[in-house]
């Protein structure tokens, strides 16, 4: 895990991402769903019903729950009224799933575009409220604040789908951070494959940075928000049938 570095605002130096166990008694509360939900999908028919927050691992997740020759394509930071619907008519048309890490203010902004997400089958991770790359170096106060007002607004923008996985913004995680998203049945999520599309390379670096970076492992980040995406929708328009001529299927991360 790396911080985000260059490109733009939102991200800041490279700094190590911090590894502790350490686990929280932060206790589980209830949410009410306003539907079932499986993997983070809304399922037709399900009644209203409180669902109890189950604790998972704390540990920063990178595998895929497609197995050895399985990817989980992520996209952080939306949605996006402009970019994130492209994104998602380009997985409709290739009928792949992805995980998308929301940040709350995003959330808050575009509920339809957040209820069309889960409506597709996609899973929902939380991104923190603000998108503070700093936030390993503040309160331990300040980390919960942004990770569960952001699981609050993410839940509510979505008609009552929870976030399955919170990741740091640009990476920066702490013992706590992770503790606490545990607590709430989100499982810290890494990456193995930076695009640095965020920095606005061209979709023939982005598509070579995949091809290069992707036998290191499964989770592979992009972004459909914080500026100009239209190079990210070209490499994903270029990625995703490649990865299926190579042989992967595509899953989420594992939880």
């Amino acid at each position: 895990m790396a911080r985000h570095g260059g490109g733009r605002s939102w991200y800041g130096k490279v700094v190590g991402a911090a590894l502790g166990v350490t686990m929280l008694a932060v206790g589980a509360s209830v949410y009410t769903a306003q539907a079932g939900v499986v993997n983070g999908t809304p399922q037709a028919g399900a009644s209203a019903k409180p669902a109890a927050v189950q604790r998972v691992s704390p540990t920063i997740a990178h595998a895929s729950d497609a197995g050895p020759r399985g990817v989980n394509i992520t996209i952080d930071d939306g949605p996006d009224p402009r970019w994130t619907p492209q994104v998602l008519d380009l997985l409709r048309e290739e009928g792949v799933k992805a995980t998308f890490c929301l940040t709350g203010i995003q959330a808050q902004a575009h509920p339809d575009l957040v209820k069309e997400i889960v409506a597709d089958g996609h899973v929902l991770c939380d991104h923190s409220v603000s998108h503070d790359t700093a936030m390993d170096r503040k309160s331990e106060a300040y980390q919960s604040k942004e990770i569960l007002d952001a699981e609050r607004m993410i839940t509510k923008a979505s008609g009552g789908v929870r976030p399955l996985y919170y990741r740091a913004p640009g990476g920066a995680f702490t013992p706590h951070s992770r503790a606490v998203a545990a607590s709430r049945g989100m499982r810290p999520l890494g990456w193995n494959v930076d695009t640095k599309d965020f920095e606005q390379p061209g979709a023939d670096s982005i598509v070579e940075t995949v091809q290069r970076e992707l036998p290191g492992g499964p989770t592979i980040l992009f972004h459909d928000a914080g500026g100009d995406r239209a190079q990210t929708v070209e490499a994903l328009r270029r990625v995703l049938p490649w990865l299926k001529e190579e042989g992967y299927s595509f899953g989420f991360p594992v939880r």
